[in-house]
């Protein structure tokens, strides 16, 4: 059934099979941002082993799903075989550097919107910026899919690849959707804006997706490098954005425990699936 599937989704093209998957990934944020109509608060240790457990499935994700295959597809020996990964790697961070110093952003755990937005200065109001600062999480994420389904091309081991990584972004991304519209809600939002500007912040990444698989129809040559970049994209924000979050209050082990089940449980989808 699996291998039908994996089939399918080959035969299709690169940009339709980039969307259609996230698509689904923001879908699944929409639907976690859904429940802000059945609670009325979320307990912040909650919160926090949410953030915890979304690190976790990028860290994973982005070591077993895209640097690992980076390094398989550089050829070479020895260190040779490790540069191009590297410096993908490191131009990844440095562009999610750049957005991060560019777009005003407050993340979710961060109270003092006058001293502690990040970006360039502006006078947008805290619930803005609250969703700005998924929003630019969500981006690597999105490319990350789409580099890989571009990357594909038909090859069923790869495309096994991408369709894994989009499930494990897709299961992180239904406490993220939660983790986004509660908040919203706490600030006195309505619900209904709460889950709109919830769902709406991942919206970058059928955007991205697309992006990314288009461009690698036409440079296949850079696969190695643009997995890399993806992958340090997605390292970035976590260690610059979801770690630090988790680590302003109480419930520090709760928040570390949900990064080990994440990543514990990205890597059985890799493994089981791969």
């Amino acid at each position: 059934m699996w291998i039908e599937f994996i089939k399918w989704i080959a035969d299709l093209h690169p940009v339709v099979s980039a969307l259609i998957a996230t698509l689904f990934t923001w879908s699944i944020t929409a639907l976690g941002a859904g429940l802000v109509f059945f609670f009325k608060q979320l307990n912040r240790g909650v919160l926090d082993s949410m953030l915890g457990f979304t690190g976790g499935v990028m860290v994973a994700a982005s070591c077993f799903g895209l640097l690992m295959p980076a390094i398989e597809m550089s050829g070479g020996e020895g260190f040779a075989s490790a540069y191009p990964s590297v410096i993908g790697f490191l131009i990844g961070a440095l562009f999610l550097y750049t957005l991060d110093k560019i777009m005003p952003h407050l993340h979710i755990n961060f109270k003092d919107a006058d001293k502690e937005t990040e970006g360039i200065k502006s006078g947008l109001h805290r619930t803005t910026l609250l969703v700005l600062a998924i929003t630019l999480h969500n981006i690597p994420e999105g490319l990350a899919v789409g580099v890989v389904f571009g990357a594909a091309m038909g090859d069923l081991e790869l495309v096994n690849t991408a369709v894994i990584l989009a499930m494990g972004i897709a299961i992180q991304n239904f406490p993220e959707g939660f983790a986004v519209a509660m908040p919203l809600r706490r600030e006195g939002m309505s619900r209904k804006k709460s889950f709109w500007y919830g769902q709406l912040s991942a919206i970058v990444e059928p955007i991205f997706g697309v992006i990314g698989a288009a461009a690698m129809i036409y440079f296949q040559p850079i696969l190695p490098y643009a997995l890399s970049f993806a992958a340090g994209a997605m390292i970035y924000v976590v260690v610059e954005e979801v770690i630090p979050e988790t680590q302003r209050d109480k419930y520090t082990d709760i928040a570390t425990l949900g990064f080990m089940i994440g990543f514990v449980l990205m890597m059985a989808l890799d493994v089981g699936l791969g």
